[in-house]
């Protein structure tokens, strides 16, 4: 409509101006210049808006869909100037990354509730977004994602206990409410990215017994890991005692009766070419060997 009053603005100030020009003389001549110059004015202007409307242009991170009485063209505009029918209406859409928050009181598993402060980070499918506009509206936020997103997260949490919200399950929990969350919306043309968990509050007493049983299941683990390193310890001695019997087995067998007395012979004969001076009774020693005496 707008385009067609410019249109009509400016037809209608260029015949004004083209009579004023004709019948621009005698007395009157500066005020039918001044007549004639405001004519123009209006004319150049009116047409400069005319020419506007066939030319849109989508800011960046944007796509536009266009509607022409009821018809949505499902080829979405690009970012930066694009031509249009002048009598469309062009509506942009962002495909930005977007973030919406909520807090609510979740239920658990052991029937608690807990309050959980989510966000889920998500962005419009630039090649749906006319059908979006069509089959949903431009506050597709509030109508599709927004009740899907506490449905699902209030789903989720209800089939864990409410210690997997306090230690690192939660991670675990927040990819469950992406994919179940992305399974919902995600034909509908919105792609959610993560839904991560901000903040978990507790019960003040349930937090304490929490952080309890997670302390005692820490030192239980600690005394299984003590537990095994003394079993380790003793097995390691038992081994090392076991190569020390089987060493001075090996070495008893070894010894004979002929192998002392031929060593003792080899000691006497060392000792007997020795210059110190020295005394040696002959079969005075044990098993009849010499008994070497130092006279010192």
């Amino acid at each position: 409509m707008l385009f067609i009053l410019s249109v009509v603005v400016a037809f209608v100030a260029i015949i004004a101006w083209s009579k004023l020009a004709a019948a621009g003389r005698g007395d009157n001549l500066a005020v039918a210049g001044a007549t004639r110059a405001g004519a123009g004015l209006i004319a150049g202007l009116a047409t400069l808006f005319a020419a506007s409307q066939v030319l849109t242009v989508i800011p960046a991170g944007h796509v536009g869909v266009v509607d022409f009485f009821g018809t949505v063209s499902p080829v979405t505009l690009k970012a930066g100037i694009n031509p249009v029918n002048p009598l469309a209406r062009v509506s942009k859409f962002s495909v930005k990354t977007q973030e919406i928050k909520e807090i609510m009181d979740a239920p658990s598993k052991e029937g608690l509730t807990v309050q959980v402060e989510i966000s889920a980070l998500f962005h419009l499918d630039p090649e749906k977004a006319a059908e979006v506009y069509k089959s949903i509206g431009p506050n597709y936020l509030q109508i599709i994602l927004e009740p899907q997103f506490r449905s699902v997260a209030r789903g989720v949490t209800a089939g864990y206990e409410a210690k997997a919200l306090y230690t690192s399950e939660r991670e675990m929990l927040a990819e469950i409410i992406q994919k179940d969350l992305q399974k919902l919306v995600g034909p509908r043309g919105i792609t959610v990215e993560a839904t991560p968990l901000r903040r978990v509050g507790l019960p003040s007493g349930l937090t304490q017994a929490i952080e309890e049983k997670l302390r005692a299941e820490q030192e239980s683990q600690r005394m299984q890991f003590v537990l095994l390193k003394e079993k380790q310890e003793a097995e390691r001695k038992r081994i090392e005692a076991q190569g020390i019997a089987d060493f001075q087995t090996i070495v008893t067998k070894g010894i004979s009766e002929p192998l002392l007395r031929w060593k003792g012979i080899e000691a006497t004969e060392k000792l007997a070419a020795s210059q110190n001076a020295k005394v040696v009774i002959i079969g005075a020693g044990k098993d009849g060997l010499p008994l070497i005496l130092d006279t010192k």
